[in-house]
């Protein structure tokens, strides 16, 4: 059973097209020079590897620093809080740079938390954050998420749930009274009933949920970003691949459409020529676009 299990993170990690993380060093190499680096804070008051975090502050951070809270990918079965740094150096870079923070989160993967596990998780990594931030000096009134493929997904479900209060989202007594100021959403699922595995008991949003959304509708639905969208949830900048052959970039042109129906503002940037991910997301028009958002709606500089 065990061999089979590895099997299929194998092929579905395979399918997600990602590549092998970058190590720690190496990522931090690439942040401009004297960042603040506190690596691998457990969150959760466990030893669980995944539940661990890295909070990076501006070289020259006094006071209080905005904060965004960035979400990997891998298919809710794999990669870690390294991983989709290694191909958005220049983002990265140019939040630390623009006065802002960066919190990189782990959490257990599907096979270990199926939903709601898996986001709360998450949702306790930014609980934790928000109570710990005069610690690591940040400002738990200016927080942002920005999540890449399921780690969109993962963003996005929390930024338009937060303010449902939806209990189950939550570990017992970790839910916190803030606002969400901005999402960005790199290419995630928002609707999983319509993902092409929904009839496979072995693709990722089957192994997410813990049934094939089409056979448990319901269960597909609580996992959806776009279930608990309404007038009150934070504006969006979403980007997605016109050649992303593993999530349809219907996807989010669906996103973006109730989110406009409820009147939350948000853009969609369909990346010309972009496959699912990868560098040609760190370009220069796209992190500028990135820094406006991220500047305009946290008001950090």
């Amino acid at each position: 059973m065990r061999k089979l299990l590895v099997l299929i993170i194998a092929t579905v990690s395979c399918a997600f097209s990602f590549a092998q993380p970058p190590s720690p060093s190496q990522i931090q190499a690439r942040f401009p020079k004297g960042t603040i680096i506190h690596g691998n804070i457990p969150y959760n008051n466990d030893t669980l590897k995944k539940h661990l975090l890295d909070i990076y502050l501006p070289a020259d951070a006094k006071g209080k620093r905005p904060f965004v809270v960035f979400i990997h990918g891998g298919g809710w079965l794999g990669n870690d809080k390294y991983a989709d740094m290694g191909y958005m150096p220049n983002t990265v870079a140019a939040m630390l740079e623009n006065g802002m923070a960066v919190a990189s989160i782990d959490y257990r993967f599907a096979t270990d938390a199926v939903f709601p596990a898996i986001l709360q998780d998450c949702n306790k990594a930014v609980s934790f954050l928000y109570d710990n931030a005069d610690k690591y000096n940040l400002d738990r009134n200016k927080i942002a998420l920005m999540g890449f493929s399921a780690g969109g997904h993962l963003a996005s479900l929390m930024g338009t749930s937060h303010n449902n209060k939806v209990s189950n989202l939550y570990f017992s007594s970790s839910y916190r009274p803030f606002k969400y100021k901005a999402v960005v959403d790199f290419y995630g699922p928002t609707d999983l009933v319509l993902l092409p595995g929904n009839e496979d008991a072995k693709s990722p949003e089957a192994l997410l949920i813990g049934a094939t959304p089409l056979s448990r509708p319901d269960l597909a639905k609580a996992a959806s970003p776009l279930t608990y969208i309404d007038k009150n949830d934070p504006p969006f900048v979403i980007f997605h691949g016109e050649k992303d052959n593993i999530v349809s970039n219907k996807q989010s042109k669906l996103f973006s459409a109730w989110l406009k129906y409820y009147g939350v503002k948000n853009e969609l940037t369909i990346v010309k020529n972009a496959p699912h991910y990868g560098a040609m997301y760190d370009v220069e028009e796209i992190s500028v676009k990135v820094i406006d958002f991220l500047k305009m709606n946290l008001k950090s500089i």
